[in-house]
């Protein structure tokens, strides 16, 4: 059978703070029915001011690790998946392998905004496939909530921060990832920014915080991901009747409800964990990847989609068997 990249351990981390909807009535106009009507969020954890990315990716990269049971010294390659780095260099992956002890392997961030965890699957699984490493790290981790302004409702209700991790290796029992599928729209960009901080704008005198077309970005969302979910499964040669789970990216819940009814797919499939986290970008996936791991929802042999998009605009989507 063919080399492919199974994925043997799941991990996944948040930061305990909880922020409810009512707490944020009390900082910006809104309510409670207002947020779950648009988003379906109900709470979101936030981190406090002295915890950063990598902080929350080590936590997740450490449970993932421990459940695959592979010595840390034989992991060959770290992917991170974030838009919110620690620093702009080094990387979060550098970060992490120091601080997990993974002297061997070669490490990296991906930007690819909620994107990020497709992207840096999508990678790995490569390197994987064509013999180059064995044993792959792949996170995605960010903190938004610290780049939202708390006085703008249209987005500080949506985002919260989190971690996820994935331990993949080489095995031909057929088990692993089938096929990947990466979509970019460089002229959506404008769409959803974060200005300032980049070389354009070092000083930031364009604020730090992101701006979204939510309009437009909703309607890239809705087409993206169900031509994700599409195109990925038919690279794989399979079709949708042979999916047993759909994790897609979790950031609103009128967006995965658009989508698989216009893709006729079962909503006891689709696994949905939003309206206890949020839109916590490139953690997204992951965590409710190692969440539906954790309760059984995915079983060996499974067909897994997992869907994402973000900003980018991107869009990227991956089958799995697990």
């Amino acid at each position: 059978m063919a080399r492919r990249a199974a994925i043997i351990g799941t991990g996944s981390f948040f930061p305990p703070k909880v922020v409810t909807n009512n707490d944020l009535t009390k900082v910006v106009e809104t309510s409670d029915e207002w947020i779950r009507s648009r988003s379906g969020i109900e709470e979101r954890h936030v981190t406090d001011y002295a915890t950063a990315t990598s902080d929350l990716a080590t936590e997740a990269g450490k449970k993932a690790l421990a459940a695959s049971g592979v010595d840390p010294l034989s992991v060959e390659l770290i992917v991170v998946g974030t838009t919110s780095p620690d620093t702009l260099f080094p990387s979060v992956g550098a970060i992490l392998q120091d601080r997990l002890g993974l002297k061997k392997a070669v490490a990296f961030d991906v930007s690819a905004a909620c994107s990020g965890f497709n992207y840096a699957l999508t990678i790995a699984s490569a390197f994987i496939e064509n013999g180059t490493y064995n044993n792959v790290l792949v996170v995605g981790a960010d903190t938004l909530t610290k780049y939202v302004d708390w006085t703008d409702r249209s987005t500080c209700v949506l985002f919260g921060d989190a971690a996820g991790a994935v331990v993949l290796t080489a095995k031909e029992d057929g088990s692993g990832v089938l096929s990947n599928y990466l979509y970019t729209d460089g002229a959506g960009g404008k769409d959803l920014v974060m200005p300032g901080g980049g070389s354009r704008d070092p000083e930031m005198r364009n604020g730090r915080f992101i701006k979204m077309n939510g309009k437009e970005v909703f309607k890239f969302a809705v087409r993206a991901l169900e031509a994700s979910v599409v195109e990925v499964v038919k690279k794989a040669g399979l079709e949708l009747s042979q999916i047993s789970c759909l994790i897609p990216h979790q950031a609103n819940i009128r967006i995965i409800d658009h989508v698989i009814k216009k893709l006729g797919f079962p909503a006891e499939k689709v696994f949905v964990n939003l309206q206890k986290y949020g839109n916590t970008s490139a953690a997204s996936i992951p965590l409710a990847l190692d969440e539906a791991v954790k309760a059984g929802k995915i079983k060996k042999g499974d067909i897994v989609v997992l869907a994402g998009f973000g900003a980018g605009l991107t869009a990227g989507a991956n089958v799995i068997k697990w």
